[in-house]
């Protein structure tokens, strides 16, 4: 069971940087921001095809993160500049990001292999391979996290919030809500760019079609995580998305151990996101019926 237990949690934690990055966009600013699916395998063709050709770990997540704001900007643009609506800008941007990531990479996918890696560095250091995978996991999530709390706790990261509360009011107190926007969406895709650099890392392969149904994955982390952890303040909610992430994996695995075919993931993650998203009807529904009995 701890063999299980362990790369799952890892999982988990990886993906939770996904998680995060949907949180800003879905929940700060109230974007259904679809472009997230591009950005992932961005930052994972930029990190393996920087690893290969021998940039250095640092530099492939630099240049990872860098990428995936890139793509953000991108977005902000379309959405900001041009009035297209954010749900089609997302849209724009992931398609044309397939071309990108297939130019970026030379090919379909690319190979780790005999490259060193963050998880080959920690293994060197004397870890097991699924204690490498948790370490990793582990620091990416608490920096990360720690990183966005403070941000989001300064008068910049305030007034993103405050577009994404209630942009006419932030509009009145002077705030330019397209560079709030903007500025959300970059450091959403970043973040989503660095979960695909380390994924990519663990599975030893960048692959262009990685992306597919990560919008899915990290709306199900961040519904789940709300649901079953609550959102009493932002240093809750972050914490909430990480754990939810966590929990998703953990869900993941408990059904492939119970049988269920591979090929039937996509179906039941969608069941799961819906059952997720119904919760606070139900529950409204329940009390309600309570009260008047």
């Amino acid at each position: 069971m701890i063999d299980i237990l362990v790369p799952t949690v890892a999982q988990g934690l990886l993906w939770s940087l996904l998680a995060l990055g949907v949180y800003i966009t879905f929940r700060v600013l109230d974007i259904a921001d679809l472009s997230v699916e591009g950005s992932f395998p961005l930052g994972a063709a930029v990190a393996a095809t920087a690893l290969v050709s021998g940039w250095g770990i640092a530099a492939a997540f630099l240049l990872a993160a860098a990428a995936g704001a890139l793509a953000g900007v991108v977005t902000g643009i379309l959405t900001t500049r041009l009035r297209i609506p954010a749900l089609l800008a997302g849209i724009l941007t992931m398609i044309g990001l397939y071309s990108i990531n297939l130019h970026v990479m030379g090919k379909a996918n690319v190979a780790l292999l005999r490259v060193d890696t963050v998880f080959t560095k920690a293994e060197a250091l004397g870890f097991s391979p699924a204690m490498a995978l948790l370490a990793a996991g582990i620091a990416g999530a608490l920096i990360v996290g720690c990183l966005l709390y403070w941000f989001f706790g300064t008068e910049l990261g305030t007034a993103i919030r405050a577009t994404g509360s209630n942009s006419q009011m932030a509009r009145a107190q002077g705030v330019n809500t397209d560079r709030m926007v903007l500025l959300g969406l970059l450091i959403s895709n970043a973040l989503v760019a660095l979960s695909g650099a380390l994924v990519a890392q663990s599975n030893g392969f960048a692959d262009v079609g990685m992306g597919t149904g990560t919008i899915v994955i990290g709306l199900a982390s961040v519904i789940i995580g709300e649901v079953l952890f609550g959102t009493r303040s932002f240093k809750n909610c972050l914490i909430s998305v990480i754990l939810g992430s966590i929990v998703y994996r953990l869900v993941i695995a408990v059904v492939l151990q119970l049988g269920m075919p591979p090929n039937d993931l996509k179906l039941f993650t969608a069941i799961l996101v819906a059952a997720a998203l119904s919760m606070p009807l139900i529950r409204e529904k329940i009390r309600s019926r309570k009260a008047r009995i």
